[in-house]
Formats: structure tokens, C-alpha cells, sequence
């Protein structure tokens, strides 16, 4: 079977930058034509403007700064209390009686819908932001990890008993860096769940922090700060999302690659 070449693959990636350019110019295009007004959507070329004189006048970057100090302090906590939660419950039987249903009844509540439960607990400070965020992260973090421990093929822990390892070395080296790719997966997907969570957690009386500036832009109907707020969310999202494949192609340097690019 012929390999494809690597002009044919540059030539698909680039292809593959067509469809988004059509649909951005179109836009632009229907904004300048007045059949997008611009209180509806504002022109592209209006967001890069806007852009611009954000980072200039240091409020976009103040603003990230912010959500992004929210988002860490919220998956710290969420990822931590998954990890944990999960080895109590993979690791040991009577872990798994206390755990696993508690946790299995928790993650079925809408995570947004108890806002104002963390308001009445927590204030209207930055408390209830970073616990929606740490509560909603932390359940797929536990299913993966948790999933990944159960899953470690029994042969693997068979033949590690046959070299005399005992029970805490079984755990260090035999289920835990199996149950590492589930861990990993876990995290990228609390990663997603934190970004849209922080999107309504900053609508929370904020005072700083991109859910401000959208709030504001809502009230003024910019809508050209609101689509670089939005921007700024994915690039945030696919920032840490980078940095955890960066880990993972280190972390995971052992697992074979069935495709190579």
C-alpha cells in the first residue's frame, strides 16, 4: 500500500484552512453590507481592532490573567480531590463501598444549577467561582482515573506477584502507571468542563476577569468585546490543553503510537 507523501499532506492541511477562511470572509462581508448589523455581530475586522486596543490599554491581559488565576485554582483543587477519590476507590473494596456511590449520585446534579447554593455557602467573593470550577472538573477526573485502575489487565498484576512485588509496589509500578493514559484523559476533559464553567462562574458578581468584560459588553451591546472574550476563552482552553499532551507525549513516551504523523 502506497505511503502518501508529505506535499500531500501539506497540501490537505492547508486545504483544511479553506471552509474558515470562506465563513470568516463571508462574515465580514455580511457586516460590511449591513445584512449582519452590528449590534448583532460585529465585523471581524471591528474584533481585531478591538483586539488590538485591548492588549494595548492592558485590560485584556489584566482580564486573563484573572480568569486564568480562577480556572488553575479551580482544577488544582478539582483534579486533586478526583485523584484522591479515585484511588480510595479503585485501590481497596471497602474504598470503593464508601466512595463510588456517593461520587456516582454527585456527578448526575447540573453543576450550574447549584451557583446559587454556593452563594448562599460561600458569598459572592471568589469562593463559589473556584468551587464550581473545583466541583465540576473533579468527577472526570475520578471516572477516568478510577475506570483506568479497574481496567488494568490482570495479567499485568499476575506476573508482577510472580516477581515478588508486594502490595504497595504492585500499586507504584504495575497499576498506576497502567491506569496513567486514563488519568491523562481525565484531565483534558476537566480541562473543557473548567473552561465552560468558568464562563458562568465569572458572571458571579465579578469585579475583574473576562466574564466582566463580557457583562459590560452585554450591557453596551459590544458585541466585538464579546467575540474577543470568546477567542480569548479557546485560546485558554487549548493553551492548557496543550500543556497536558505536552506532558502526556512525555509522560506516556513508553505507549506505542499505532499512527506516526
Amino acid at each position: 500500500m502506497a505511503v502518501p507523501s508529505r506535499s500531500w499532506s501539506s497540501s490537505l492541511m492547508r486545504s483544511r484552512w479553506l471552509s474558515p477562511t470562506l465563513l470568516v470572509l463571508a462574515w465580514e462581508l455580511g457586516a460590511r453590507s449591513g445584512v449582519i448589523p452590528a449590534h448583532t455581530l460585529a465585523a471581524p475586522s471591528a474584533v481585531v481592532v478591538t483586539l488590538w486596543h485591548m492588549l494595548m490599554s492592558g485590560e485584556l491581559p489584566v482580564s486573563l490573567a484573572v480568569s486564568s488565576v480562577r480556572v488553575a485554582a479551580g482544577l488544582g483543587i478539582g483534579v486533586t480531590l478526583g485523584i484522591v477519590l479515585a484511588l480510595l476507590a479503585g485501590l481497596s473494596r471497602p474504598g470503593e463501598v464508601a466512595v463510588d456511590a456517593p461520587v456516582q449520585m454527585l456527578r448526575t446534579l447540573p453543576v450550574l444549577a447549584l451557583s446559587p447554593l454556593f452563594i448562599v455557602w460561600f458569598g459572592i467573593g471568589e469562593t463559589p467561582k473556584i468551587a464550581l470550577i473545583a466541583f465540576g472538573s473533579m468527577f472526570q477526573v475520578y471516572l477516568n482515573l478510577y475506570n483506568g485502575i479497574c481496567g488494568v489487565d490482570v495479567r499485568l498484576v499476575d506476573a508482577a506477584r510472580s516477581f515478588g512485588l508486594g502490595r504497595v509496589g504492585l500499586i507504584v509500578h504495575v497499576i498506576l502507571p497502567a491506569a496513567l493514559p486514563s488519568l491523562l484523559v481525565g484531565l483534558r476533559y476537566a480541562l473543557s468542563v473548567a473552561v465552560l464553567i468558568l464562563v458562568v462562574a465569572e458572571q458571579i458578581n465579578a469585579s475583574a476577569g473576562l466574564g466582566y468584560l463580557i457583562n459590560n459588553a452585554r450591557d453596551f451591546m459590544r458585541t466585538d468585546i464579546i467575540v474577543v472574550c470568546l477567542i480569548v476563552y479557546a485560546a485558554l482552553g487549548l493553551a492548557i490543553d496543550a500543556a497536558i499532551r505536552a506532558v502526556e507525549g512525555r509522560a506516556l513516551a513508553w505507549r506505542p503510537r499505532l499512527v506516526e504523523v
